[in-house]
C-alpha cells in the first residue's frame, strides 16, 4: 500500500476534473452557483465547495467504505499505529460519544476522570451509563487539574471490580500530559478497557520531542482532534481502535447512527492529506513549529519580564510530560488576569487559543515559523511596557481560587438519568444550598465545572461569580454572564 498518497482526496479531485455535470446534492453544484455573483467575496466560497460532493461510486461512502475512503482509513490506521481507523467529521465530540455508546450498555459502570471535555458526560447521559468519578491531580505551580494518579484509578478498580472501561483524557487543555503504559497495563489487568480522549494530542508519537500516544501506550480506543495540531479541516477527527478488547462492530452501529448520513467530503479528504504529510515528511513536518516555539521560550526567559511560561521540559508530580507545541503565558505580577491578556494580544493581532483567569494559551502549529513567532514576540513586548507602566492593579487572582469541591469524588456511583425534574432559576448569589440544574460549563475548555445535582456552596458561588466578572465565557447554561442560575426545587 502506497502510503505517500492521499486516496480520497486524489479521487475527489480526479471526479472534479472530468468537469461533471451533477443532478446530486449538495445544492451549490461543486461552487458554480456563487462563480457569477457581483459580490467577490463568494469565490472564496466557490474555490472550497469545488470538492464538496456526495456518495458517488467515484466518491465511496463514509458509514460503507469499500474505496477510496476505505484505503484512506486503513492507511490512517498505519500511521497512528491503530488496528482500526474510523474518519470522523462531528470532531472529538463523536468519537467520544461513540466509544461510551459502543462499549456500555444501559447500567453498565464506568471509571471517569472528573474533569472530562462534556461530550463525555453527555454520552454518559445518552448511555445510561453509572458513573464513577476519580479526582485529578492538581498541579502545585499552576493549580491546574490535570490526570488522576494511577493509585486513584487502582483504588477505584478495587471497589468497582466490573467498570466495563476507564475513561482518561490526555493531555489536558494545557498540554500537560501522563504517560499511559502503567494504566492500560493496570486496567487490562481487571479485564476492562482503557478508553482516552486524546483531542489535543492528535501529533503525539509522531516526533521524538514528543510525548507517547495513547495508541502507542496501549488503549484500547482513542479519539484525536485532527484539526486541532495536524492539518485538517475544523471538525477533522480521528477514532483509533486497537488489541481485542473493543467491540469494534458495536462502535461501527453506534458511529453510523450518530454521525451525519451526508458527511462533509472536503473534511474527510482533508484528514487524509493531513495523514499523507506526516507519512511523506516523517518527523521533519514538525520540525519548524518545534524549532520556532523553543526560540519563543528562549526569548521570554532571556527578557526576564513579567511575563512567564511554563518550561517545556518541566515535570512534576501532577504530570509526566509538557506538549512542546503548546505555551502556557501568565503575568507574573498579577497586573493583568488572563483574560485580559488575551485582549491585549489580539490589540495586537495575536489571537491565542483560550485564557483562564491567571493563564493564555498558545498553540503552535506543526510548521508555524519565524515569522509568526517575530510577530508574537512585538507584541509580547509591547503588553511588558503596558503592565510595567499600568497605575491600576488587576483584582489578583488565579486559578486556585477554585474550591476544588467540584473535583469530589463520589463515594456511589452516579445515576446519570434524563428524566426531567421541577426546576427554578435563582440569581447565583441567592443558590447557596440548592442542586445545580444545568452544567456550568467555562469555555475553552469546555469542561464543566458543576454537573446537574451536585450542591451549591458559597466558596462555589464565588468563584462563578469571580469567572464572569473577569472575562470567562459559559456554554450550558442558560443566562452566559452568570447572573442567574437554575436549579432544582427542595
Amino acid at each position: 500500500m502506497n502510503r505517500s498518497h492521499a486516496p480520497l482526496f486524489e479521487a475527489l479531485v480526479q471526479h472534479y476534473e472530468t468537469e461533471p455535470v451533477g443532478f446530486h446534492v449538495p445544492g451549490h453544484g461543486y461552487g458554480h452557483i456563487y462563480e457569477q455573483d457581483q459580490n467577490k467575496a463568494m469565490n472564496w466560497l466557490s474555490g472550497m465547495m469545488k470538492l464538496d460532493v456526495t456518495e458517488l461510486s467515484s466518491t465511496d461512502d463514509l458509514h460503507h467504505p469499500e474505496a477510496s475512503i476505505a484505503e484512506a482509513q486503513r492507511l490512517a490506521a498505519q500511521c497512528f499505529g491503530a488496528n482500526e481507523t474510523f474518519f470522523l467529521v462531528g470532531g472529538s465530540t463523536s468519537g467520544n460519544l461513540a466509544m461510551i455508546l459502543g462499549v456500555c450498555e444501559p447500567g453498565d459502570l464506568m471509571i471517569v476522570q472528573r474533569n472530562v471535555h462534556k461530550s463525555v458526560l453527555n454520552g454518559l447521559k445518552l448511555a445510561g451509563v453509572r458513573a464513577v468519578f476519580v479526582t485529578p491531580r492538581m498541579d502545585e505551580e499552576t493549580d491546574l487539574p490535570t490526570t488522576p494518579s494511577l493509585e486513584s484509578i487502582e483504588q477505584a478498580l478495587e471497589l468497582y471490580p466490573e467498570a466495563k472501561a476507564v475513561m482518561l483524557t490526555n493531555p489536558n487543555y494545557y498540554g500537560m500530559t501522563a504517560n499511559l503504559t502503567s494504566y492500560a497495563e493496570l486496567i487490562h489487568g481487571y479485564n476492562s478497557m482503557l478508553l482516552v480522549d486524546e483531542a489535543h494530542g492528535a501529533h503525539y508519537g509522531l516526533h521524538s520531542s514528543f510525548p507517547e500516544s495513547a495508541i502507542q501506550a496501549g488503549a484500547d480506543a482513542v479519539v484525536q482532534s485532527t484539526h486541532k495540531t495536524l492539518s485538517a479541516l475544523t471538525m477533522g477527527a480521528m477514532l483509533h481502535l486497537k488489541g481485542d478488547r473493543i467491540p469494534r462492530e458495536s462502535i461501527k452501529e453506534v458511529l453510523a447512527a450518530i454521525q451525519s448520513s451526508s458527511p462533509s467530503f472536503p473534511i474527510m479528504a482533508s484528514l487524509d492529506v493531513a495523514r499523507v504529510m506526516v507519512d511523506r515528511y516523517g518527523a521533519a513536518w514538525f520540525e519548524p513549529g518545534i524549532a520556532s516555539v523553543q526560540a519563543f521560550r528562549s526569548w521570554i526567559e532571556q527578557e526576564e519580564g513579567a511575563l512567564k511560561v511554563l518550561p517545556a521540559n518541566q515535570s512534576s508530580e501532577a504530570y509526566d510530560n509538557l506538549d512542546p507545541l503548546r505555551v502556557v503565558l501568565w503575568d507574573r505580577t498579577g497586573t493583568v488576569t488572563g483574560f485580559e491578556l488575551q485582549k491585549l494580544l489580539e490589540e495586537q493581532g495575536c489571537w491565542a487559543e483560550m485564557a483562564d483567569i491567571k493563564h493564555v494559551v498558545l498553540v503552535w502549529g506543526c510548521r508555524t515559523g519565524d515569522d509568526a513567532r517575530l510577530k508574537l514576540q512585538a507584541a509580547c513586548k509591547k503588553i511588558e511596557h503596558i503592565i510595567k507602566n499600568s497605575s491600576i492593579k488587576s483584582v489578583r487572582v488565579s486559578t486556585s481560587s477554585y474550591p476544588g469541591i467540584g473535583f469530589s469524588t463520589p463515594q456511589k456511583p452516579v445515576e446519570w438519568s434524563r428524566k426531567k425534574r421541577e426546576q427554578l432559576r435563582l440569581p447565583l448569589v441567592e443558590s447557596e444550598g440548592y442542586e445545580v440544574a444545568e452544567m456550568v460549563v467555562p469555555y475553552p475548555p469546555g469542561i464543566p465545572i458543576l454537573y446537574p445535582g451536585e450542591v451549591l456552596s458559597k466558596e462555589m458561588i464565588g468563584y462563578i461569580s469571580t469567572l464572569a466578572e473577569t472575562g470567562a465565557k459559559f456554554q450550558g447554561a442558560v443566562d452566559s454572564r452568570m447572573q442567574t442560575i437554575a436549579v432544582y426545587s427542595r
